[in-house]
């Protein structure tokens, strides 16, 4: 197996190498080569005993077909994986209409989406169209989408944070980071035992902005067994949404908005459940390419709506919609 595999790499290195630098291939032949090279670089490693053979290893957006190069393997939960692509949907709670799509990759964050799917919210109302709501508009979403980026878009367009943020976990019961006083003002950190650790910057990272590291702190420490089991002591990373991830778990302990977030959230979900209902174009893709799909779940999106509007009992004119009397 591993000789075969040796035999049929190198040919592709091999035709690889007969194409590298000629003009005028084509579109569909240079696609191919690219793809070529993506496959070979990503799933193979040379061994000691001078093979190419399929590397133990999972590449940074690692290409899983050849037919559909833009699917990738993604996670429902740790245990629950799945390949190709994830949909996203906005809906207006009230009337449960599907206001948004979006279909990305299957490795992709959840958050991603997240401006696109609210941007009648966030867009500037102009003659024609108006902001949603009368009152101060609200975003609801699960823990997926409360990340700091999303929380701190939501917060800059005055949007009632509704989104549900994960309360900090620690391996082993040990010290969570909302057990440790994080100043922002100061830059500091002050863990359980008391001591205090200047927060040190992190340059050139997307999500994190700082970080403080408790290690010669920890040595001797009693709460140590506690905290932390690294040899190099305890560290805190301070993300770039800190402050509004804070707020946000602060918030959300509020007994009133956790009625209001169990009244209004669960309704997202049912409408998932009308969109996956039919085994192919809601669970399962109907055709290849991100963006034919996108185009189709759109389509699926914009049939359920249609279902809706009748249980509504609304026709449509060219002002709006109105309660239809039949």
């Amino acid at each position: 197996m591993q000789a075969l595999v040796d035999s049929r790499a190198r040919d592709g290195y091999a035709l690889l190498s007969v194409l590298a630098g000629r003009e005028g291939l084509g579109e569909p032949v240079t696609h191919a080569m690219h793809l070529l090279a993506t496959v070979l670089g990503q799933d193979l490693e040379t061994g000691t005993d001078g093979l190419l053979r399929i590397a133990r290893k999972v590449a940074t957006d690692r290409v899983i077909s050849t037919v559909d190069p833009q699917a990738r393997h993604g996670h429902k939960t740790s245990h629950r994986g799945f390949d190709g692509y994830k949909a996203h949907i906005a809906i207006d709670p009230d009337s449960e209409i599907i206001t948004a799509t979006a279909v990305t990759a299957g490795n992709t964050g959840d958050a991603q989406p997240a401006p696109d799917l609210i941007a009648d919210l966030t867009q500037p109302a102009t003659d024609t169209t108006t902001a949603a709501g009368e009152g101060e508009a609200a975003v609801y979403g699960d823990s997926a989408y409360g990340a700091g980026e999303v929380l701190a878009h939501l917060h800059d367009h005055d949007i009632d944070i509704k989104t549900k943020v994960q309360p900090p976990n620690a391996p082993a019961g040990t010290f969570t980071k909302d057990q440790f006083t994080i100043n922002l003002s100061q830059a500091t950190v002050t863990c359980p035992n008391g001591t205090t650790i200047t927060i040190r910057p992190v340059v050139g990272h997307d999500r994190h902005a700082g970080r403080a590291d408790f290690g010669k702190a920890c040595t001797g420490c009693p709460l140590r067994e506690q905290c932390t089991a690294s040899k190099t002591g305890r560290h805190i990373t301070i993300s770039r949404g800190e402050t509004h991830l804070t707020a946000a778990r602060t918030r959300q302990q509020d007994p009133v908005w956790q009625a209001d977030y169990r009244a209004t959230r669960p309704k997202v979900e049912r409408k998932l459940a009308h969109l996956i209902r039919r085994r192919h174009g809601g669970r399962r893709a109907r055709m290849r390419g991100r963006e034919r799909i996108s185009a189709d779940f759109t389509l699926l999106a914009a049939a359920t709506n249609l279902a809706r509007l009748a249980t509504l009992g609304l026709t449509g004119h060219t002002t709006g919609w109105t309660p239809n009397p039949a």
